[in-house]
């Protein structure tokens, strides 16, 4: 029986960068830029190394595909910084949609409506799609208009904050329909909470509880207090 021959162990090889750069640069001739954009025309990969190493910066190659490959003069790392801050900032700029699903009956209760109308109203406002799903069961499907009427009065009564992206759609057993927040879903709520915290701050502005005397008016006498006091209780 033969012995099986030892296979020779390999460690993982990096993978090269698109971008070739300096020695990596394995042409015998380049088309060289200069770092200002400037054509110096064809020189020797070694010529146009020289020349980026005199002026303490790198060769890259640009454009491989040329005859001969296109090698330009620049600061590798700062060029590579600068694209990955675009690309850092073009994801920040990305407009992340969420999608959420309410799924109803069309024999739905009034208070299981309120609850669910309540749960798309909490979706929009936090600026997230809401598909609406209404499900059929047996003779259910011979009525879509009723589902189809339900999700109409839905989106009424949700039509300040939410507008219909996707009419009613029966697709089998189910009919759908997405609601998206319009551009006052949100901002409602934010006004009311920052006119609820000023008001705290006026009550809490006295050591008593009581609301600080406007500004410019005088405190009216004790004594005058005293006899109004005295007429509410005669």
């Amino acid at each position: 029986m033969r012995p099986r021959g030892r296979r020779s162990f390999e460690p993982p090889r990096r993978p090269e960068p698109q971008t070739r750069i300096n020695d990596a640069i394995r042409v015998p001739r380049v088309r060289l830029i200069d770092e200002e954009g400037e054509q110096l025309g064809i020189k020797t990969t070694d010529e146009a190394r020289d020349y980026a190493y005199g002026k303490n910066l790198d060769l890259v190659e640009v454009a491989a595909q040329a005859d001969p490959p296109v090698a330009r003069v620049m600061d590798y790392g700062k060029y590579r910084y600068e694209l990955e801050q675009k690309a850092k900032l073009a994801r920040k700029h990305q407009t992340q949609i969420n999608v959420k699903e309410i799924k109803l009956r069309p024999k739905i209760g009034i208070h299981d409506y309120e609850t669910k109308k309540g749960h798309v109203e909490r979706f929009l406002k936090q600026r997230a799609k809401v598909k609406v799903t209404i499900m059929f069961r047996g003779r259910e499907r011979e009525h879509p208009d009723r589902g189809r009427d339900l999700l109409m009065r839905l989106a009424d009564d949700v039509k300040e904050i939410g507008l219909i992206e996707t009419q009613p759609l029966l697709e089998g057993r189910n009919m759908t329909m997405v609601l998206g927040p319009t551009k006052n879903a949100g901002v409602k709520r934010d006004a009311e909470t920052e006119d609820t915290l000023g008001s705290e701050e006026e009550v809490q502005g006295d050591g008593d509880g009581q609301a600080a005397a406007p500004v410019g008016e005088p405190e009216p006498p004790v004594g005058a207090q005293v006899a109004e006091a005295e007429e509410v209780v005669q």
